[in-house]
């Protein structure tokens, strides 16, 4: 059983208390595609400027990252700059260069869009829906969002939320959705939408609100995506 991929892909400057590093392999595909590849093999769809290290391609390669559906456009790839606090939680974001990724319509080569298991990473409601027309009866489809999407493209979520499993957000985002302070009650909320599953980050851990029966658990967030999309 394999996963499709589909999000932003990046080159990342972090600074911490103590190192700061450039040109890092950053963006939610790609952090997404390596986590999942040590279950299952991985089709990785995004696009990449021609300043992308070829090294990432053989990166990918040796985790069963198979990458030909990642485009590689003229331009600079999607560049961010971040400083992280000593908890390594608490962040700011010092630059932010969409570039190519600004541009980005995903195009599934054929083999990819059989892929039984889908996570749809970061990327604007409509991007993901088109993701979504182009697959052939996926068995589970995870998707993410972002209080940018909620505030200014509600509209495209709240069509595309019926044809998801599972939403991840985090609790700012569950409340900015809903209108409800109370995690437990957005979360049924949220349900109402239209996906079976919600799975909310309040802090550090995760809560996953499922229709039948209830869960409720804490655990970090990574374990809980995977899970989610690979086990199911």
């Amino acid at each position: 059983m394999s996963l499709l991929v589909v999000g932003s892909i990046a080159l990342d400057t972090v600074k911490t208390p103590v190192e700061e590093h450039a040109d890092l392999l950053g963006g939610s595909a790609s952090y997404a595609a390596l986590g999942a590849s040590f279950f299952t093999p991985v089709n990785l769809d995004g696009v990449v400027g021609d300043d992308f290290p070829e090294s990432e391609f053989e990166f990918w390669k040796a985790h069963q990252i198979d990458a030909t559906g990642v485009q590689r456009a003229n331009g600079k790839t999607f560049r961010w700059s971040g400083e992280y606090a000593w908890d390594l939680n608490t962040r700011e974001t010092r630059s932010v260069a969409l570039n190519v990724f600004e541009s980005f319509s995903p195009e599934l080569p054929p083999n990819f869009r059989v892929t039984p298991f889908v996570l749809l990473a970061n990327i604007a409601p409509q991007l993901q829906s088109h993701v979504l027309d182009q697959m052939e009866r996926p068995r589970f489809i995870v998707a993410d969002t972002m209080d940018l999407w909620i505030e200014t493209t509600r509209t495209d979520l709240d069509a595309l939320l019926p044809r998801v499993d599972l939403l991840i957000l985090n609790d700012s985002e569950a409340r900015e959705m809903t209108k409800e302070t109370s995690l437990i009650r957005a979360g049924r909320k949220i349900r109402e939408y239209g996906p079976r599953y919600v799975a909310i980050r309040p802090g550090q851990g995760i809560r996953l609100r499922a229709a039948s029966p209830v869960i409720s658990r804490r655990m970090p967030n990574k374990t809980l995506l995977l899970s989610c999309c690979v086990k199911r």
